[in-house]
């Protein structure tokens, strides 16, 4: 497989954009536990093993259940677990991640307005566009050990990404990389 561009050299303005974004949701009035649910249903969905387990982690941290992560994923069979106001974010999540299939349904549209109101709305589909904005970047530059090694033809989503930038070493972490997918540069 050729070598493919690393964005963070190549156009580091629209990386630093995609910090002011996530910089914007973080001031936001969506919850910090409902800001997590959304990046871990985003990352179930788009399939990024690493950023699952950290955003369920921050979670954690934030005071959230291990039954309610792992019931996550199967929202919809799970009962009153989850609040009318989280249905609905993991339930636009689903359809603003899987946007190929039919996009933002108008019944959850209206469902959100009438529920957060147009300014919670519009920051809620902002933080699922953006968690869904960082996924397959498609290569990874990191460095161990006086190496550089690249990861290419994998899917990571933005933690993972913003993660390794800053903290290289971490990257030994991340178990569902095979070894056939990192080679020495």
């Amino acid at each position: 497989m050729a070598t493919r561009l690393n964005m963070g050299k190549v156009q580091p303005e629209a990386y630093e954009v995609m910090f002011a974004m996530n910089k914007y949701i973080g001031i936001s009035s969506i919850d910090k536990l409902h800001r997590e649910m959304i990046k871990i249903r985003a990352s179930q969905i788009n399939g990024c093993a690493y950023c699952v387990n950290a955003h369920s982690r921050d979670a954690l941290k934030l005071g959230e259940t291990p039954r309610r992560i792992f019931l996550m994923s199967v929202w919809r069979e799970a009962g009153d677990v989850f609040t009318e106001e989280e249905q609905l974010l993991l339930a636009m999540t689903e359809e603003i991640t899987l946007i190929h299939q039919h996009g933002l349904s108008d019944a959850l549209y209206e469902k959100a307005i009438t529920l957060f109101g147009e300014e919670k709305t519009a920051q809620v589909i902002m933080a699922i566009i953006t968690i869904n904005s960082w996924k397959d970047w498609g290569r990874v530059e990191y460095e161990a050990g006086g190496v550089t090694y690249l990861l290419t033809n994998v899917s990571i989503t933005s933690s993972c990404q913003m993660y390794l930038r800053f903290n290289p070493s971490a990257i030994e972490k991340m178990y569902y990389i095979r070894a056939s997918q990192v080679t020495k540069k």
